[in-house]
C-alpha cells in the first residue's frame, strides 16, 4: 500500500480486491469519471493509489445511501480536486454515519469479498474480539458499517489492547460530548413547537457530526504533529 506522498503502487486487480469490488466494476466508474485515471507505468500498466482506494470506498458508501451514478457524480465533482486518501476517508466517515445501522449474516466466503481481502482465523478473531463480527449458526453476524474500519485496523501496528484502549476512549467521550450537546439543544429548544424541535434536530445533525469530525481531525493533527516533532527522551506530559 502507499502512503498519500508515494506514488501509486496497485495494479487494477490488486485495487480492486482491496476494495471488495470486481475489476469491471472499476473500470465502469472509470469510463463514468468517478475514478481518476491511473499513473501509466511501464509497457502502460495502469497503477493505482490510496486516493483511488478511497475514492473507491466513498462511491460504494454513496450507492449503499441510494444515491444514483448521476448523483454520485454530481457530489463527487462539488469536492475539492486535490483531497487526499485522507481528506476522502473522513469525508466518507460523514456520508457513513446517515446509514442506519446495517447488520447481515454472512458466510466466510462472502466476509472476504466484502473485505477486500484474504482473513485469516486470527483476523477473524480479532474482527470478533473487536464487535465487528459475532459468530452465528451459519455464519457471521457482521456489522457493515463497522466491517472496514475493523479490517483497516487489522494492518495498524499497534496491539490488540492498544486498539481496545482507544476504542474506549473514543466511546467514553464521544458519548459525553454528545450527552453535553443534547443537554444545551433541549434547554434551546424546550420552549418551541414539536415542528420547529424537529426542524432543528433536522439541521443540527449533520452539522455536529460534521463539527466533531473536524474539530477531532484537527485536534489529532496538532497531537500527533507535536509528538513527532518532539526531541527524543522528551517526556510527552507538561
Amino acid at each position: 500500500m502507499t502512503t498519500d506522498t508515494e506514488e501509486p503502487t496497485l495494479t487494477i486487480d490488486e485495487l480492486a480486491a482491496r476494495a471488495g469490488v470486481t475489476v469491471r466494476t472499476v473500470r465502469f466508474y472509470g469510463t463514468k469519471g468517478l475514478l481518476p485515471p491511473p499513473v501509466l507505468g511501464p509497457r502502460r500498466v495502469g497503477h493505482y493509489g490510496r486516493e483511488h482506494l478511497a475514492r473507491l470506498a466513498l462511491i460504494e458508501e454513496l450507492q449503499h445511501q441510494g444515491m444514483t451514478l448521476a448523483g454520485i457524480d454530481r457530489h463527487l465533482r462539488q469536492l475539492p480536486p486535490d483531497l487526499t486518501a485522507r481528506d476522502l476517508a473522513v469525508h466518507r466517515a460523514v456520508v457513513a454515519s446517515w446509514a442506519p445501522d446495517a447488520v447481515e449474516t454472512v458466510t466466510r466466503e462472502e466476509l472476504e469479498r466484502r473485505a477486500g481481502r484474504p482473513l485469516g482465523d486470527e483476523d477473524v478473531e480479532r474482527l470478533v474480539a473487536m464487535d465487528v463480527l459475532r459468530p452465528g449458526d451459519d455464519g457471521y453476524e457482521a456489522d457493515l458499517g463497522l466491517l472496514r474500519l475493523g479490517v483497516g485496523l487489522l494492518d495498524v501496528p499497534l496491539s490488540q489492547e492498544a486498539i481496545f484502549a482507544a476504542r474506549k476512549v473514543l466511546l467514553e467521550h464521544s458519548r459525553a460530548a454528545a450527552r453535553e450537546l443534547s443537554r444545551l439543544f433541549r434547554g434551546e429548544v424546550a420552549e418551541r413547537d414539536a415542528r420547529d424541535v424537529r426542524s432543528l434536530s433536522a439541521h443540527i445533525h449533520p452539522l455536529v457530526v460534521q463539527a466533531l469530525l473536524t474539530a477531532f481531525q484537527r485536534s489529532l493533527k496538532e497531537e500527533l504533529g507535536e509528538w513527532l516533532t518532539k526531541p527524543s527522551g522528551t517526556s510527552g506530559s507538561d
